[in-house]
Formats: C-alpha cells, sequence, structure tokens
C-alpha cells in the first residue's frame, strides 16, 4: 500500500534576532541599519556586517511592526486609473518611484478604474499611506482630501490645472501643449487644423485639453479645428490617410511624436506630401522624430524631475501642517523643423 509523502516542514520566518546573532550585533543596532536610520552613527564594517547576515537568512523588516512602532507607514500611494503611454511619463514615473525608495518610501501603484473622487479617497484611505500623490486620471475632491489625512495621509498632492483646497498641487495644464502647437500652425498661415484624438483609454485626461488649447490659439484667427479620432495601429492610421482628401485639412496636431510618426508614414503612404500638402507637428520631442524625412516639427515639455517631486513629498511628510503650495511641474515650446 502506498504513503502520502510527507510534506517538508516549513522553514522558520528569520526574525531581526536572527540577524543579531549572526552579525555579532544588537537587534537595535539590526534596526537602525536596515531601516536606514542617519540619528545613530554606525561604522560601514558593521553596516555590512548586518546586510551580509539579512541577505544570508534572507530577513526583511516588517513593514506593518514597523508602521505600528512610527505611528504611520512609510507608503506613498501613486494612484492610477490607466498608466498614460508615452517614454516622457514613463521616464518621470520611474525616476519619481527610484527617489521616493531612496529615501526610504514604500511606493504603491493603487488601480482606480471605475471609482469617482471620493470613492477612490475612500479607498486609498483603508491602506493608510503617509502620503498620495493623485496623477489627475481620478479628480479628488476637498471631501476626499479630508478623508485621507484624517486616515494618517500628511501629504495629498494633487496633478492638474486647478488646485484642491487642502491638498498641494503640481500645474501641469496640457492646454499649454496644444495652445503652442495651434500658435505655431496658425503663424505658418495654416487654417483647417486636424487634432488628433487618441482612442486608447487612459489618454483623455491629456488628449482632451490638448484639443481645448488648439481650438484656443485659433478661436481669434478664423481658423477651423477638426478632432480626429485615432487609435495607434497602422489600421487606424491608413484609414484615416485614405479620407484626407475629403477632409480638407491644411495641417494636424496629432498629439504627440508617436502618433505623429505613426500618421505621417500613412500619409506618405497614401501619397500626401508632407508638409507641401499637410503640415504635421508632435509633442515630446522624441529623439526618433528627428531621424524621420522629413524631420518633426514638436512642442518640447520640459517637465520638472521626480527627484525634485520625491524631494517635495517627503518635505510635506515631515511638515504637514505647511500651507498648500502651487508647483509648475511643466513648460511647453515649440519646437520648428521640416514637419511644418
Amino acid at each position: 500500500m502506498s504513503q502520502t509523502p510527507r510534506q517538508p516542514a516549513e522553514r522558520p520566518v528569520p526574525t531581526s534576532a536572527d540577524v543579531a546573532r549572526l552579525a555579532g550585533v544588537s537587534r537595535a543596532t539590526v534596526s537602525y541599519v536596515l531601516n536606514n536610520t542617519a540619528a545613530v552613527r554606525i561604522s560601514e564594517p558593521t553596516r555590512r556586517r548586518v546586510r551580509e547576515a539579512a541577505e544570508e537568512l534572507g530577513y526583511v523588516p516588517h513593514a506593518a511592526a514597523r508602521s505600528l512602532r512610527a505611528g504611520r507607514t512609510r507608503i506613498v500611494l501613486l494612484p492610477t486609473a490607466q498608466v498614460p503611454v508615452g517614454p516622457l511619463y514613463s521616464r518621470f514615473l520611474c525616476e519619481l518611484q527610484a527617489a521616493l525608495r531612496h529615501l526610504d518610501y514604500t511606493v504603491v501603484q493603487y488601480g482606480s478604474t471605475g471609482l469617482d473622487g471620493d470613492e477612490a479617497a475612500r479607498a486609498w484611505a483603508e491602506l493608510r499611506p503617509v502620503a498620495v500623490v493623485s496623477f489627475g486620471e481620478v479628480a479628488l475632491t476637498p471631501y476626499g482630501v479630508d478623508v485621507l489625512k484624517r486616515s494618517g495621509a500628511r501629504a495629498v498632492v494633487t496633478l492638474g490645472p486647478e488646485p484642491v483646497e487642502g491638498a498641494h498641487t503640481l500645474a501641469m495644464d496640457q492646454r499649454e501643449v496644444g495652445a503652442c502647437a495651434g500658435a505655431h500652425l496658425l503663424e505658418r498661415g495654416y487654417r483647417r487644423i486636424g487634432v488628433v484624438v487618441p482612442e486608447e483609454p487612459g489618454l483623455e485626461m491629456f488628449s482632451g485639453p490638448r484639443l481645448d488649447g488648439v481650438r484656443a490659439a485659433a478661436a481669434g484667427a478664423g481658423a477651423e479645428v477638426r478632432p480626429l479620432p485615432l487609435a495607434y495601429t497602422e489600421e487606424s492610421a491608413a484609414a484615416l490617410a485614405a479620407r484626407w482628401a475629403e477632409l480638407g485639412l491644411d495641417a494636424v496636431f496629432a498629439y504627440n511624436d508617436e502618433y505623429a510618426m505613426l500618421l505621417m508614414r500613412a500619409l506618405q503612404d497614401a501619397g500626401v506630401a508632407v508638409p507641401g500638402d499637410t503640415a504635421l507637428v508632435g509633442a515630446d520631442d522624441l529623439l526618433l522624430g528627428r531621424l524621420l524625412r522629413p524631420r518633426l516639427t514638436t512642442v518640447r515639455v520640459a517637465m520638472e524631475t521626480g527627484q525634485r517631486l520625491a524631494e517635495l513629498v517627503d518635505r510635506i511628510v515631515r511638515d504637514p501642517d505647511a500651507a498648500p503650495e502651487r508647483h509648475d511641474l511643466m513648460a511647453a515650446r515649440v519646437i520648428p523643423r521640416e514637419s511644418t
């Protein structure tokens, strides 16, 4: 008769006491080293011995226990309903997260799809973050900010053109990008301007204001502005290019460089000359845009570094009673090239 194989016994979870014994130091020293406590001076050989012992045992500090001792978590919540595509913002988010980790925060991304502002704030508050940096996919309200602060959030930072009462504001008005593109095309004499509106989810918070910016620039010039829905596929671009003659447009702002490059190739394949028949502007100033022929005119967006934002979050966490501040996160200007 066969026997049920014996299951291996669970390995005990290593503790800070185990690390202290292996490293030949006190548990307090282990805590100081692994929690990067700057107030206590510990020699580099001791720090190295503690880290090597922790690595050998597979020990990591218990975040919940540390939070109980400190009276608050070190969680910085980055709510993301849809992560916006594009190298510029991806690079910014990666830099921000790396800088926050270097400052000893735990970065948590939270999917907030389907939640309105107050629902989202209550959901975020359940995690008891010490800080929340909301990138605008969910519109926070003063009530939501208050809920977060009552749950222990010492820093609430929102991104967008308008401030939210009680929160610090990172001003990033995408209308400026569209306004720059529109003003450039108008200066070149174009009056029938198309604006690409990406169909991909999560980009509405960028594409809508950029369209509004072009419309604002064109309002006093008697120019026509026409939205052009476009999916980021060759098929969608080819279908739009096939209708170009009937659209009667003499210029297009293609949302960003990636959509501009996609549309340029489709237009050229359809026999539409750029800029002879249609001028074309992108945004973000990607290297590939400079390698195209014709070289792509673009709106260069200069953003604050993720390091600076991380330092701002840390400063607010240390001084949560400071008056809410407003910081400009980006500035835009046109880089003229051959496509216009």
